[in-house]
């Protein structure tokens, strides 16, 4: 295996090479609040990746990846950001599900299932938060029960992301009757193209679609498409949302600099700057984004070693709450133009789409006041907080 700047130049090559032609309009399309556009683009780019051995870089050879370390990891997803590369269609199979199938996955499961990500020919869906089980996971209703060589799954999934481009989804559902909370949940792979699956595609504040409500009557999965033991399903779920909140977040810092690095230079040119107010709260972003980043590499030294540390749990609520606040000095900065839209219709400029999306920042994969009770019990060890 190269070294990590032998490796960074690689794809730092390949990609000024390959954001080329027909790809290179694709530079900085999709992401949040925009991740309508180009897909189908944006999909041909990702196997385009795939037939060069850049997708599941992370994963072992064995099963398709190039079995990169974790700088190696980081080096990626920052220079894929550098270059302006679009937005992934094929994260949540690449960092979701592929390592959990790598950790917890049977041999025929990883056989039928990561071949399909590593080329991005299937496309995946997480199918965990419900009406009443959003930050308070532990309270799915989705029940999934046993039917001969099937399990047969009734309930609904909501804020679901791209299920409306996806093909299977994995789902959180209890199968054990009588069960409450943690215990009595099964962790599903559920094909979608079937009977028994509606998919109604949820408008967000920015005009677009990106996540769904998915509601599954009586929709069948194979039995054998069970991850990890029947009732052992939290413990499967709750990996995954550790995959989740791995490496890829680097490249994500690099998004979040590249929009506050903007908005100086916006600031600049407009006065905005030369209010003492703005210019502290720009230096403050500036700060915060240094912070985000240092917690980031202390996370992923922790992983390196098999013990993330208390980092990666205050890692969410921090970003989350730095994110949205860029939203909100972003219009500050944009003054009272910030109001309206370029033209019809709801066409939002990336400021505008920056203070509409951040606004979720702080719900989405727990919401902050879930986080800080998190902190507060499994971090610090504080009283658990009273619960009916």
């Amino acid at each position: 295996m190269s070294s990590v700047e032998e490796f960074r130049a690689e794809i730092r090559g390949w990609l000024a090479a390959n954001l080329t032609g027909a790809f290179a309009s694709l530079r900085g399309r999709g992401g949040p609040g925009r991740e309508h556009e180009v897909f189908a683009e944006r999909l041909e780019w990702e196997r385009h990746m795939a037939a060069a051995g850049w997708t599941c870089v992370g994963w072992p050879e064995e099963y398709g990846g190039r079995g990169a370390t974790i700088e190696q990891q980081v080096a990626f997803h920052e220079e894929y950001a550098l270059a302006d590369a679009p937005a992934r269609v094929n994260h949540i199979g690449e960092q979701l599900l592929g390592p959990t199938l790598v950790a917890f996955g049977t041999s025929g499961q990883r056989a039928r299932f990561l071949p399909p990500i590593v080329a991005a020919e299937e496309l995946w869906c997480q199918g965990y938060s419900e009406p009443d089980a959003g930050s308070d996971l532990a309270n799915v209703r989705t029940r999934a029960v046993r039917e001969g060589d099937d399990w047969v799954v009734t309930g609904q999934k909501t804020w679901t992301s791209l299920a409306h481009e996806s093909q299977w989804c994995f789902v959180l559902a209890r199968t054990e009757p009588g069960s409450s909370r943690h215990q009595g949940l099964s962790y599903l792979l559920v094909p979608l193209d079937q009977p028994g699956v509606e998919i109604r595609p949820i408008t967000q504040l920015t005009g677009t679609s990106e996540f769904n409500e998915v509601f599954f009557d009586g929709a069948r999965t194979r039995a054998e498409h069970i991850v990890g033991a029947p009732g052992d399903g939290w413990r499967v779920a709750m990996a995954t949302l550790g995959f989740e909140r791995g490496v890829s977040t680097l490249g994500q810092q690099v998004g979040f600099r590249r929009e506050l690095e903007t908005l100086i230079e916006l600031a600049r040119r407009n006065g905005a700057a030369e209010d003492p107010l703005i210019r502290d709260r720009l230096a403050r972003a500036w700060t915060g984004l240094e912070t985000i980043r240092c917690n980031a590499l202390r996370m992923l030294d922790g992983v390196a070693v098999g013990a993330p540390g208390p980092e990666a749990s205050i890692g969410k609520i921090f970003w989350a709450t730095w994110h949205r606040e860029l939203g909100e000095l972003a219009m500050d900065v944009r003054g009272a133009d910030g109001m309206l839209a370029a033209g019809k219709p709801y066409d939002l400029d990336d400021g505008q789409r920056l203070f509409l999306f951040s606004r979720s920042d702080t719900i989405y994969a727990g919401s902050n006041e879930i986080q800080r009770t998190i902190i507060a019990e499994r971090v610090l060890g504080l009283p658990k907080e009273a619960r009916p």
